[in-house]
C-alpha cells in the first residue's frame, strides 16, 4: 500500500495528542510488578505498547485492555514462566525493558522479535545483567537479540556503559526493586537519550518506588541506586501526551504556515521531546504555552540552527524535514545512535531529503541539511513509523509526495492519517 500526499494551503487546527508512548510501556511494566490490582488512565493504544502487555500477560500478569484504561493485575514481582518464546516483533523498548524483568521469572524465557530486532544491539545491557546473577545467552549473533535468558536479579553493585541507548539503563532500574539486593548503577558515561531516565523514575515513583541518583567518590560517575526495601504498590496512574507526536502537528505548522494548538500536553514534563517547542522558537516560529495547550505559529520565515539533539531522538527526523524549507543550513549534532532505531535514521534522513531536493552530509554523530528546490519524492520508510510521520508533513508542503507502507505508523499513532487528512483538508490517498 501507498499513500499520497497533495502540498497544502496554510493550516489551522486543534487536535488532542495521543498519550505518551513511553510513558505507556513503563506504566504496564510498574504495575505488573506490583502487588494489587492497578487502573492505567488514558493509555497509548498501538502496536509496540500493546507488544509489552502481551509479554507481561505471558509472565503472569492479568491485562484487561478496556476503553481508554487498562486493568493490570500485579504479580508482586514474582513472575511466571511463559511457555514459548515471547515475540517483541518490532518494539525495542520492549526488548530492552523486558530483558531485565526476564530474570524475575524461575525458568528460562526466550525474548525474540523481527528481522529488524535482531539488527539492534544489546550488549551493554547483557553484559549489565550478567553481573547481577543473569545467565544470558544469544541464540543468533553475539550483541544482538534473540535471547535465551536464566538466572536471577541478585543486584548489587554493576556497571552499565549507555551509549547506545538509555533503555539499558530504565531496564536495570524498572526490575530492580524485585531484586534480592540494593542495585547500584554506575553509568560509564553520559547516556544518550537521558531524559527517558527521568521519565522512568517518575513513573516508578508514581508506583511508589523511589530511586536516588548520586555521584561516586572524585571520578564523577553518575550511580542510580534502587533499594529493594522501596517495592512497586497498585496505583491509579494517568499517562500523559506524547510530545514525540506532537511534533508532527508543530513541524506542520512550521511547514505550511500557518497555527496547530495542540492539546493534552504536560509543559513540564520529563519528556526530552518538549525541547521541540525551543527549538521550533529558534527556527523562527512563535511558540507558546496555554494551559495545557501549546500552540505553534509561523508567519515568517524559517531559519537553519545549530542544534545537540542527543536528549530527543525521536524528534530528530520532524526537524530534519523542517529545516529542509529553511533558510541556510541547519547542524543537528548528538545523533549517532540515531543509526540503532527501528531504521538507521541517519540514512533516512540523508537519502530522503536528497531525493526531496535538499542536500544532506551526514557523518556518526552529526547532519548537515542544506535546503534546495524541495519537492515530491517517492519515500520507503523502511518500517519505520517516524520516517512515515516527518516526510508525511514535509510532503504537505512540496506536494506529491508518495510514502510507501503508510500502516507502519500503528507502531505509534495509528490515526495520524486520519488526523493529517482532517487538519489539512485533503484526502491522504490509498493505493
Amino acid at each position: 500500500m501507498i499513500a499520497r500526499i497533495a502540498k497544502t494551503g496554510p493550516v489551522q487546527g486543534t487536535l488532542r495528542v495521543p498519550p505518551s508512548k513511553s510513558y505507556t510501556h513503563r506504566a504496564l511494566i510498574a504495575a505488573a510488578l506490583a502487588e494489587g490490582e492497578s487502573v492505567i488512565k488514558n493509555p497509548l493504544d498501538s502496536d509496540d505498547t500493546r507488544v509489552t502487555a502481551a509479554a507481561l500477560a505471558s509472565f503472569g500478569a492479568g491485562i484487561d485492555w478496556r476503553e481508554g484504561e487498562i486493568y493490570v493485575r500485579g504479580t508482586a514481582g514474582k513472575l511466571s514462566t511463559p511457555e514459548n518464546p515471547v515475540d517483541i516483533k518490532d518494539s525495542g523498548t520492549s526488548m530492552r525493558l523486558l530483558a531485565s524483568l526476564a530474570l524475575l521469572c524461575e525458568g528460562e524465557v526466550v525474548l525474540t522479535g523481527s528481522h529488524r530486532m535482531q539488527q539492534r544491539p544489546i550488549g551493554p545491557l547483557v553484559d549489565a545483567l550478567n553481573q547481577v546473577g543473569g545467565e544470558i545467552t544469544y541464540l543468533g549473533e553475539d550483541g544482538y537479540p534473540p535471547l535465551r535468558i536464566a538466572g536471577s536479579f541478585l543486584g548489587g553493585r554493576v556497571s552499565i556503559d549507555p551509549g547506545i541507548s538509555s533503555q539499558f539503563v530504565s531496564s536495570m532500574l524498572m526490575a530492580a526493586p524485585c531484586g534480592r539486593s540494593d542495585l547500584i548503577l554506575s553509568l560509564r558515561r553520559d547516556p544518550v537519550s537521558a531524559p527517558y531516565i527521568d521519565v522512568t523514575r517518575s513513573v516508578m515513583e508514581s508506583f511508589d518506588v523511589t530511586t536516588y541518583a548520586s555521584r561516586s567518590g572524585g571520578s564523577g560517575t553518575a550511580e542510580l541506586i534502587v533499594p529493594v526495601s522501596s517495592r512497586y504498590r497498585s496505583s491509579h496512574y494517568t499517562v500523559e501526551g506524547d510530545f514525540s507526536a506532537a511534533s508532527y502537528w508543530f513541524g506542520l505548522a512550521a511547514i505550511c504556515t500557518g497555527e496547530m494548538r495542540v492539546l493534552g500536553l504536560n509543559p513540564k514534563s520529563a519528556q526530552g521531546d518538549r525541547v521541540v517547542l525551543d527549538i521550533l522558537s529558534h527556527m523562527g516560529c512563535l511558540c507558546e504555552i496555554k494551559g495545557d495547550a501549546c500552540i505553534v505559529r509561523r508567519q515568517a520565515g524559517l531559519q537553519g540552527i545549530t542544534v545537540d539533539m542527543g536528549g530527543a531522538p525521536d524528534i530528530v527526523l520532524t526537524i530534519a524535514v523542517v529545516s529542509a524549507l529553511a533558510e541556510g543550513k541547519t547542524t543537528i549534532t548528538g545523533i549517532a545512535h540515531l543509526r540503532h532505531k527501528e531504521s538507521d535514521r541517519i540514512a533516512a534522513i540523508c537519502d530522503n531529503i536528497t531525493a526531496c531536493g535538499g542536500s544532506v552530509c551526514g557523518t556518526d554523530d552529526a547532519l548537515v541539511i542544506t535546503p534546495g528546490a524541495m519537492h515530491g519524492a517517492v519515500i520507503d520508510p523502511k518500517a519505520d513509523h517516524r520516517t512515515a510521520m516527518s516526510f508525511g508533513i514535509l510532503g504537505c508542503g512540496t506536494g506529491e509526495m508518495t510514502i510507501r507502507d503508510p500502516g507502519c505508523v500503528s507502531k505509534s499513532y495509528p490515526r495520524f492519517w486520519e488526523e493529517l487528512e482532517a487538519v489539512c483538508h485533503q484526502t491522504v490517498l490509498f493505493s
